[in-house]
């Protein structure tokens, strides 16, 4: 991970395609274009990929979560629950459709607890957001129990996880919808982009059109001659973007191989620690294996291997627990309802106050939790030499 770090010929010969027609719009301009369809053809195979029938590509990860929320029919006053541990995308998307974020706490899978679910459940809950972290899965088997016995949505965040399974079944197709995300520094990338993947027509038509201000694309090449059936947004993805993702999408299986090669490597020498146990994945066949991620036996432990890990130059390796971007303690702007909008803070009146959210069991494992980036680039001399760093660290 990321995709960006193996770029070559396959990425300029896509990218070329859509400069050599000068029609950088996904829709229309049908004679100009030469054939080339790149959004289309991504879409396609992510379908194939995930054996999903329908894909929408978009703009991002974010866009994926905000479409995904509008073409459930989830808007204001509803309540989702999330997980405090996620990129702050996730909350983002649900605070901006007019919904309510309810954070419940995770387990050792690094993703929503599913036994802790009930306790946040009110009369209020629309959906379930579990967002599959770090490169590998929630308990989506009994998260998808529990949605359907409460008569919940079930909404994947697969933004991280893109290319995982769960007992054979590709993440992001366990929920009525799935999202993921292609951005810059994502296992495979279009640089911006993201995708909503569904089984559900209806599902699929409504995302498809919100994404495009409400068009439903039955004009062919005359534009003008889409109607609206419903209001929309521009959440559209650009051809040179797509082009690009075609060309990584056919590297996924090659990705996902070398990650898993690097990261059992590095596993293999650390798992010698009696001081550290593994985050649980409840499949390691289907890990994308983006990320190495273990528990130290304290906060203190697991604070001074951090500080150590970034004096001895083991580079990408998080501390959870205090970053600014991926964990609930941190993110002060959504504590103090910091919103550039008003209307936000309109639909938050009634809200409980984010300042007094009690996840302790999310607090006892972050706490403890390091993560190491798994890079696709490293020669085995740095893999050696990466590990003998740790090995360092660990034995203080």
């Amino acid at each position: 991970m990321p995709g960006f770090e193996i770029f070559g010929d396959q990425e300029k010969k896509e990218v070329m395609d859509v400069l050599d027609t000068g029609v950088l719009f996904r829709y229309g301009f049908d004679n100009a274009r030469k054939g080339h369809w790149k959004a289309k053809t991504l879409e396609q195979k992510l379908c194939e990929k995930t054996n999903a029938k329908y894909a929408h590509l978009c703009s991002s990860g974010t866009a994926a979560l905000s479409i995904a929320l509008a073409a459930c029919g989830i808007g204001a006053g509803d309540e989702v629950i999330v997980p405090p541990l996620t990129f702050v995308a996730t909350f983002e998307a649900v605070i901006n459709i007019g919904a309510i974020p309810v954070f419940s706490e995770i387990d050792e899978t690094l993703c929503l607890d599913p036994d802790k679910l009930i306790n946040v459940v009110t009369s209020k809950t629309k959906a379930v957001i579990p967002v599959h972290m770090c490169g590998a899965m929630a308990h989506i088997d009994k998260i998808k129990d529990f949605c359907s016995k409460k008569g919940l949505i079930l909404i994947e965040d697969a933004c991280q996880a893109v290319g995982g399974t769960f007992k054979g079944k590709s993440l992001g197709t366990f929920g009525d919808i799935g999202c993921f995300s292609f951005d810059a520094v994502k296992t495979i990338t279009c640089g911006e982009g993201g995708a909503i993947i569904t089984d559900s027509r209806e599902l699929y038509e409504k995302a498809d059109q919100y994404a495009d201000h409400g068009h439903d694309h039955v004009g062919g090449a005359d534009r003008g001659a889409d109607d609206h059936p419903i209001l929309g947004m521009n959440y559209r993805i650009s051809e040179l973007n797509a082009a690009v993702g075609v060309a990584q999408i056919n590297k996924l299986d090659k990705i996902i191989k070398i990650q898993k090669k690097n990261k059992q490597a590095i596993k293999h020498e650390i798992a010698k620690f009696s001081d550290i146990s593994f985050r649980k994945i409840p499949d390691e066949n289907g890990d994308t294996s983006t990320f190495l991620s273990f528990f130290l036996e304290n906060e203190e432990r697991a604070r001074n291997v951090a500080e150590k890990f970034a004096e001895n130059g083991v580079t990408g390796a998080p501390y959870w627990f205090d970053n600014k971007w991926h964990y609930f303690k941190q993110w002060h702007h959504l504590k103090q309802l910091n919103a550039a909008s008003k209307l936000p803070l309109e639909l938050f009146k009634n809200t409980p106050d984010y300042n007094t959210v009690f996840l302790p069991q999310s607090d006892e494992i972050m706490k403890k939790t390091i993560s190491i980036q798994i890079m696709l680039s490293w020669k085995d001399n740095e893999i050696k030499d990466r590990i003998n760093r740790i090995k360092k660290v660990l034995k203080g």
